[in-house]
């Protein structure tokens, strides 16, 4: 049975910083906080669909930090599902500095059972620029916590933030790997209307990376998760009207990950010298390997690379052979 999410969005209230990406009614679509009965509304109309073991899932703010009555119940309406086993589990999101062991004895009797930390960065000087509010040390912390009382963990990280770099990421994702996470989702930064970014790149002082570039470098981060057996839920932001009406620049593309696995594809193509090549490949993955509009062959012919690609459906849609 497919796996699902019941997605339920407690926007920005609680959360003690303005991060310098950060515009959640865009990024959620939401500016009304949801209550209790908003909760039953969407686990029932889920449940109407009976092809998918859900989790209900409560994204988009910091869940820990928000009023402890008002998460109280959101929560126990939840956990009646659980109890009854119409649904698997609950999954939040919150940030590294706002776990400690009373609040997650409180999610642990209500059913919580992933827990995924906003990390975004682990360099010190990348989070205060971003006005994060935290440090890399409080997402070790967090990490040890939240895998001590057995929760799933998942992180989030983000590339292409103000300040950061190609290396500072490939060492956050390092750090993160160390951290042993059960799933990881990478958000390539995108520049909102009304937010820190937005002034700074609206001034010149930031330049930020665009879908093609966030799509590089994500696809050296990738192997590097996939090859400690982290799973990777997500690359790039939801697609969305509000995103696409308010975005100034930044890594969005409606199809990211497809960008990403593409020149995964591509990049073992050019570990090799140039030269001609018969390039193996199941058929569904086809058009990953040729690229957007044959991209990646423009690319490869450019840089001395003639290949001929042959069906091979004994392969997996991620594997080459190359002869």
């Amino acid at each position: 049975m497919k796996k699902g999410n019941i997605s339920i969005f407690v926007t920005h209230s609680g959360c003690p910083c303005q991060c310098s990406f950060c515009n959640q009614k865009i990024i959620t679509g939401k500016s009304v906080q949801p209550t209790a009965s908003d909760v039953d509304s969407a686990v029932e109309t889920a449940l109407k669909r009976s092809s998918y073991d859900y989790e209900i899932a409560f994204f988009g703010g910091s869940f820990t930090a928000i009023d402890r009555e008002y998460m109280l119940s959101l929560l126990t309406s939840a956990y009646k599902y659980v109890k009854s086993g119409q649904v698997g589990g609950i999954r939040i999101s919150t940030r590294p500095d706002c776990i400690d062991e009373e609040v997650l004895s409180l999610l642990k009797s209500h059913g919580v059972t992933s827990i995924e930390l906003g990390v975004q960065s682990m360099d010190d000087g990348v989070l205060e620029a971003n006005k994060r509010g935290h440090t890399a040390e409080d997402v070790v912390n967090a990490c040890s916590l939240i895998t001590s009382y057995r929760f799933e963990l998942g992180l989030q990280m983000m590339t292409g933030l103000y300040t950061d770099t190609h290396d500072k990421s490939i060492e956050t994702a390092r750090k993160i790997i160390e951290l042993k996470p059960n799933t990881v989702r990478i958000y390539p930064t995108v520049v909102l209307k009304d937010t820190y970014l937005a002034e700074l790149y609206l001034s010149g002082e930031y330049k930020p990376l665009n879908a093609d570039d966030s799509a590089e470098l994500c696809a050296e981060l990738v192997p590097m998760f996939e090859n400690a057996g982290i799973k990777i839920i997500r690359l790039g932001l939801h697609s969305s009207k509000d995103i696409k009406e308010n975005m100034l620049a930044g890594g969005f593309h409606d199809s990211f990950g497809e960008l990403v696995r593409s020149r995964i594809l591509v990049n073992k193509i050019l570990a090799l010298p140039p030269g001609d090549y018969r390039v193996f490949v199941n058929s569904r993955a086809i058009s990953r390997l040729k690229g957007n509009n044959k991209s990646n062959i423009y690319l490869l012919m450019e840089r001395g690379y003639n290949i001929k690609i042959i069906i091979d459906n004994s392969l997996d849609i991620d594997e080459l052979r190359i002869k």
